[in-house]
């Protein structure tokens, strides 16, 4: 029954630890995404053609472009020396920043 007990404790533990490291990584992430701003607008809304709109976008989707434009394996001139020297750290982090905000679409 102990070993029972301490796992159960140990979930609840983590669970209640989950949106704090959340808020740590938007925070952490919103220091990164000041860069990503003069592009991809105040809060990830793009008002420049030909550069696409972060906000809302899925956190992993972010992340893992952001991880190709690092990596060489995607390929933008921009893009690759803004990513180069992001940490997965960083990468994450921006990530969950710009994958808070929800984005509404009506139509015209």
């Amino acid at each position: 029954m102990k070993p029972v007990f301490l796992f159960v404790a140990g979930l609840l533990c983590a669970s209640a630890a989950t949106p704090v490291l959340s808020a740590d990584k938007i925070s952490a992430g919103a220091k990164v995404a000041q860069s990503c701003m003069m592009c991809h607008g105040e809060n990830g809304l793009s008002t420049m053609p030909g550069t696409p709109s972060l906000a809302g976008q899925s956190e992993i989707y972010l992340a893992n472009q952001l991880r190709q434009f690092r990596d060489g394996k995607r390929h933008n001139e921009v893009m690759g020396v803004i990513a180069k020297p992001m940490s997965d750290a960083d990468i994450d982090n921006v990530s969950a920043y710009f994958a808070q905000f929800e984005v509404e679409l009506k139509k015209r």
